[in-house]
């Protein structure tokens, strides 16, 4: 062989040595270092466990400008008036969805903290309540029996359009469990009361996004407690094993009503003044009954316990 050949051929060697025997579209050069891609391991998932739905409570413009600041932060914006790009729903990105944006603050569910770690915030533009959370929240404990006039901005169909399309996608790629999709007030229940009484949660569920109860289980649950109601601290574990982050304490407290309003805005949007009652203990047994069969077996144990 030529002395010419030899070399390129000892410089091909070295090369590939030095690679690790990598192509080239499996190495990766760093700041000061190379990495070889070449090796995968399949032991992994995603970290992303929930999807959190919020709503900004103000313009479009003035939700930019906040969620591009230094103080918070969410993965998705869905604008208002909703916008299209080539016959397509447009959503804004201002976070990778592999980093941590700040959207939950201090929250909880099922046991798990800080959701921020584990979630994917989507801000939908929208106005909320016609006044400050403050004032909606007084409203609520100094008129518990009371219906309380207060008006909350729609969600356009369109947006709702945007939300799904997005929304269906995330759950697909992180497998997310239908009972991890939540509200901010879900996870935030004495902070936050978004997305509010008019998010169209049934109807995210029927495009096959989040949990809903089957209406021939509440109606029989809540024949069941019309004529016997659960007690108290019993509805306040069962709200807890739903995963509220709840202490059962046998009254109701601030905290209490404020799971239960959250509760109510979502699933019964009617009537959602934190009041406990035999339809929205309904709601919860059948959600339990349908997702969480072993919580509801160890409530069971107990309902009898006290009807005997």
């Amino acid at each position: 062989m030529p002395i010419r050949w030899t070399a390129i051929l000892i410089l091909a060697l070295a090369g590939a040595w030095l690679a690790g025997c990598a192509a080239p579209e499996q190495l990766e050069r760093r700041s000061g270092y190379a990495v070889d891609h070449s090796w995968v391991a399949p032991s992994h998932n995603s970290r992303v466990r929930h999807l959190v739905m919020h709503y900004t409570d103000i313009d479009e413009a003035e939700s930019l400008a906040v969620l591009t600041g230094p103080h918070v932060s969410a993965h998705y914006v869905l604008p208002l008036p909703p916008r299209d790009h080539r016959g397509m729903p447009l959503v804004y990105q201002l976070v990778d969805e592999n980093r941590r944006a700040w959207h939950a603050g201090a929250s909880a569910w099922r046991g798990r903290t800080n959701i921020n770690d584990t979630s994917i915030g989507i801000e939908i533009v929208n106005l909320g309540p016609d006044r400050p959370y403050a004032e909606v929240e007084l409203l609520l404990e100094q008129n518990p029996e009371a219906s309380v006039d207060i008006q909350w901005a729609p969600y356009p169909k369109a947006q709702i359009e945007a939300l799904i399309a997005l929304s269906r996608d995330i759950i697909e790629r992180h497998g997310i469990h239908p009972t991890d999709v939540v509200a901010h007030s879900d996870i935030s229940p004495t902070r936050k009361i978004d997305p509010g009484p008019r998010f169209p949660w049934r109807e995210l569920y029927e495009a096959g996004i989040g949990v809903w109860p089957e209406d021939d289980a509440v109606a029989s649950w809540q024949a069941r407690f019309e004529a016997q109601p659960p007690a108290l601290s019993l509805l306040q574990e069962a709200l807890r094993g739903w995963g509220y982050p709840l202490k059962e304490t046998g009254e109701l407290d601030r905290e209490t009503r404020a799971v239960l309003r959250a509760f109510q805005m979502r699933f019964r949007p009617s009537d959602y003044r934190g009041t406990p009652d035999a339809e929205t203990a309904a709601i919860l047994w059948a959600l339990l009954e349908r997702y969480r069969p072993l919580e509801l077996e160890r409530l069971e144990g107990a309902l009898t316990e006290a009807a005997s």
